[in-house]
């Protein structure tokens, strides 16, 4: 069989090279001197930025040659391709993603009208492929050449944020500033990492802040990651480099699923599922009052070191995050009574009921272990909208169709055990310990209301309030009353509860729940 021989024609060498030559000015961004001033406040570029979070070899890049259409203010002058953003797909450890990543290098990693319309296409891109979306951000904000045109930029990402969530995971990576109606975009997302000391958020810097209210504050005290973290909330990750921020978006990747359509996938870990772990029958004392560490359980229970705790540096009072169980993905969710005694506040219902949904939207069963004596009391908590925000956590679970099992560890009181989990908001499963107390508030406070007449009309106060609380203890700070009413389904040995959940979860593995017709509910926010 005869080859044709084929050769290339002058013009058409010249047309490739053309090419090659201009892929080369626009992987340099803004030029070799910004890259070298980027490299000198200690950041990796857009580009090496992905290099590092993507699969070697994998990156494809799309929408490189675009340049802005503007003459004001001199940007006829600066047309670099791309026009800071840099946007595509690849792979992370071989599984599909689209990413897209501001170039500082090119007029400061400002957005504007291309950049807006450079990420929209990869994030429509990602929602018709099915796969999660990354914004590594670090740009000055809008472009305020361009006017309107930048903020028609952050519109169409906004609108677009909001189609896939839900629908595709979204995770917002901040390594440098991200200021103004920048923020919002990553606020929307699913999960936000930040990297420590040279990340920031903020919606109107230091001095503007200086200029309107007088006061003084620095980049980090503002917006920091610390402050991010464990203040206000925004920041469920922190890094202390760029890799190990990148590393962290790796590490959640292996958690979640591509879509809401699909479930995450199954990791040998190595654990047995039948280990009985003989440490949990002492790890909570017998003193309802007396502190443990929630962690210890959760350790305990979860295949062995697959807990990678969110948020964990804000509202310390609960504790989330995800983890394996027989290889496959849980979500945890838990109060802490190693802090403030566990007790639901404003902040904590909020990440609570933030992380209960995003597992609900993705496929992830949920896991609650619960030891709560109520929510916080106090006019500075009402007047804060304690009830607003307590509501969430009723409302996430209630709304929750995944596989729910929930374990009550030692206390559950009034509204705080209905709302964590509860068989009254349709928990698949609930397993008490044998010292856990079901109740609708502590015995110390129940005796008060019930026997308070009598108690001060005894002989001896002291000694009525001290007999009245025992047998209050006895018939009500337990949960044989709950379990005999079928609101308990099963009270176990603590060292069985690793057995009790993988058993539950595979039962209810292929759970199907039946929605009433609806646009959407109204939870209140």
């Amino acid at each position: 069989m005869s080859q044709e021989k084929t050769t290339v024609s002058g013009e058409q060498e010249a047309s490739y090279n053309k090419l090659k030559e201009l892929r080369s000015q626009m992987k340099l961004g803004g030029g070799a001197k910004r890259i070298e001033s980027q490299h000198s406040k200690g950041k990796q570029t857009a580009r090496e930025r992905i290099n590092y979070l993507l699969d070697e070899g994998s990156f494809q890049e799309l929408f490189g040659m675009m340049q802005n259409r503007h003459v004001e203010y001199g940007l006829d002058k600066a047309r670099d391709f791309g026009d800071g953003m840099v946007t595509g797909f690849g792979t992370i450890n071989g599984r599909r993603v689209c990413v897209y990543a501001q170039d500082f290098t090119v007029m400061g990693g400002s957005f504007g009208e291309v950049a807006g319309k450079k990420v929209a296409q990869i994030m429509e891109l990602a929602m018709d492929a099915g796969v999660p979306v990354i914004g590594l951000n670090d740009g000055a904000g809008a472009r305020i050449q361009e006017g309107v045109y930048s903020l028609y930029g952050y519109g169409e990402v906004f609108y677009r944020n909001v189609q896939a969530s839900g629908v595709i995971p979204q995770i917002s990576v901040i390594l440098g500033p991200c200021a103004g109606g920048a923020v919002y975009s990553p606020a929307v997302t699913d999960f936000i990492v930040m990297t420590e000391g040279t990340s920031n958020m903020f919606i109107t810097g230091p001095q503007v802040i200086k200029a309107v209210t007088h006061e003084e504050v620095d980049t980090e005290t503002l917006g920091g990651a610390n402050t991010h973290s464990s203040i206000s909330g925004v920041a469920h990750f922190v890094g202390q480099t760029e890799q190990e921020t990148l590393d962290i978006v790796k590490t959640i990747l292996t958690y979640i699923p591509d879509n809401n359509t699909t479930y995450a996938a199954p990791v040998d870990t190595g654990d047995t599922a039948n280990r009985v772990e003989k440490s949990l029958d002492s790890v909570v004392p017998a003193d309802p009052n007396e502190t443990y560490n929630i962690l210890d359980v959760i350790n305990a229970v979860v295949d062995k070191g697959s807990f990678f705790e969110a948020h964990a540096r804000y509202a310390l009072n609960a504790v989330v995050g995800f983890a394996r169980m027989d290889g496959e993905s849980v979500g945890i969710v838990a109060n802490q009574p190693a802090y403030m005694a566990g007790v639901l506040d404003i902040n904590a219902s909020d990440k609570i009921a933030r992380f209960v949904r995003f597992c609900d939207a993705f496929n992830i069963p949920i896991v609650t272990f619960m030891d709560c004596p109520g929510f916080m009391p106090g006019t500075m908590t009402e007047h804060n909208g304690i009830i607003r925000h307590g509501a969430k956590i009723l409302y996430a679970y209630a709304e929750a169709s995944v596989p729910k099992i929930t374990v009550v560890t030692r206390k559950g009181y009034g509204g705080a055990y209905i709302v964590m989990g509860s068989k009254f908001l349709r928990a698949d499963m609930l397993f008490a310990w044998p010292n856990a107390e079901i109740a609708v508030m502590g015995a110390g406070g129940a005796v008060n209301i019930l026997h308070n007449k009598e108690i001060k009309a005894a002989e001896d106060p002291t000694q009525a309030r001290e007999e009245l609380l025992a047998e209050y203890i006895k018939n009500f700070s337990n949960p044989y009353r709950a379990a005999a009413s079928g609101f308990v389904d099963e009270i176990i040995l603590p060292g069985e509860t690793r057995q009790r959940i993988i058993s539950s979860l595979k039962l209810t593995k292929n759970k199907s729940v039946s929605i009433p017709q609806r646009k959407h509910g109204n939870i209140p926010l």
